[in-house]
This record gives structure tokens, C-alpha cells and sequence, in this order.
């Protein structure tokens, strides 16, 4: 038995086929309607956040790229930028109020993938992640060609990001299968919430554990 075929269907979420690039921030529009909620509820720890942190992400792909929508309620002062730099990307972004996904185009424990960042303001960071013997290498320089878009409500945020297929990030077949992770950043200081798909059960906070992540299959 495969690690896929061992997994358990909590770790596994579906990227739907779109032959239309969808609205940016409307979950109730399609084609986001068609594809299914990914929860994102629970702490890195393990441990269940609170009702009023839980985030979804919804993941769509087409010829393009793709497509990830964030939804979720804002009950706390956002923790964003006052003056935001949206055309370039911000190194230090995961210090304030955020939405990460993680992704790697092979099933197996990936020693290299790709961390996306967008936050409520429509700021934006990319980089590519190695591991190797000395520790965790992160390549600043690495250029996506990702676009942002946001829309604030007076209680809620969503958040979408597109990321383009590449040399890099190669446009996938259907029933391939990637690994990834999706989490939500939230507050600051001493309650400061670090928000998961898949907890990545460590000690302290850390989203870098990619024996964690879980299983993001394309289908259409």
C-alpha cells in the first residue's frame, strides 16, 4: 500500500478543473461553488482553535495555473500593514495577518516545494523551500509570477491568490497528486493564532514540517 492509498480522506483535498479563471473573491460564485471546503481549524499544535479563527480554502486549477480562495470571519483587529507594498513581494508578511499554502508536485515527503503568502491588504510573498543536511534553505530570488486579490467586510475576509504554471510549478495532469498544506495566520503578541489543515504538531510554532502536509489531488 502507497502512502496516497494509506491516507485518510481528512488528508486529502480536491483541486477542481475550471475552463474559467473565477471571480476573485466570491465563494458562493462558480466555479468556486464546485469545489469543496478545505478546514482549516484546528492549531499547528493539534489543539482546536477557537470557532471564530476557523478559515476554508477552496483550490481550483485550469490551463492557467492556480487558484485558491481563502473565506473566512475577521472577529479581532486585523494585524496588517499601514502603508502595504503589493508590487513586490514582502519578505516578513507572515508576521502579520496572512494566508499560506504550501505546495509540491510529488507525493512522496517533498525535500523542496513552494510557499505562497497573501494577506488581507493584497500583499503577497513567494519562495521556494529546500531541505537539505544543513537545515531548511529558502530561496528569496524565486519569481512565481503570483497575483493577489482581497476583499474586506466588516466581519469577514477573502483572500485569493493565483500562482501561473511554470518550469518550476509544472501544470499537472488529471488525477495527479501533490503534496500541501494550508493554514491562516491571526493576531499578535501572546495570542497570536498559528491556524492549520494539517497541525503540524510541533513544540513550538512551525508550519516547515513537510511530513505533515497532506495530499491535494487535480481532478475534473
Amino acid at each position: 500500500m502507497t502512502s496516497l492509498q494509506s491516507a485518510e480522506n481528512d488528508r486529502l483535498a480536491r483541486a477542481c478543473w475550471t475552463n474559467e479563471f473565477p471571480a476573485t473573491s466570491d465563494s458562493l460564485a462558480a466555479p468556486w461553488t464546485e469545489a469543496k471546503p478545505i478546514l482549516i481549524r484546528k492549531y499547528w499544535s493539534g489543539e482546536m482553535a477557537p470557532a471564530s479563527r476557523w478559515a476554508e480554502a477552496r483550490t481550483l486549477w485550469s490551463d492557467a495555473g492556480l487558484h485558491v480562495l481563502f473565506n473566512y470571519a475577521q472577529h479581532e483587529p486585523l494585524v496588517v500593514a499601514e502603508n502595504p507594498v503589493t508590487w513586490q513581494k514582502t519578505i516578513g508578511l507572515w508576521d502579520r495577518d496572512v494566508c499560506e499554502v504550501f505546495v509540491s508536485p510529488v507525493t512522496a515527503t517533498p525535500t523542496r516545494y513552494f510557499e505562497f503568502e497573501a494577506a488581507p491588504t493584497g500583499e503577497w510573498l513567494d519562495v521556494e523551500i529546500r531541505f537539505r543536511e544543513e537545515g531548511r534553505e529558502s530561496n528569496w530570488k524565486f519569481k512565481s509570477g503570483m497575483t493577489v486579490a482581497a476583499h474586506i467586510e466588516r466581519d469577514s475576509v477573502a483572500i485569493s491568490l493565483f500562482v501561473p504554471w511554470s518550469a518550476q510549478i509544472p501544470k499537472p495532469s488529471s488525477r495527479d497528486t501533490w503534496r500541501g498544506n494550508f493554514f491562516r495566520c491571526v493576531g499578535q503578541g501572546a495570542g497570536r493564532g498559528y491556524v492549520a489543515w494539517q497541525p503540524t504538531l510541533t513544540d513550538e510554532p512551525n508550519f516547515h514540517v513537510p511530513e505533515r502536509f497532506g495530499w491535494i489531488r487535480f481532478e475534473r
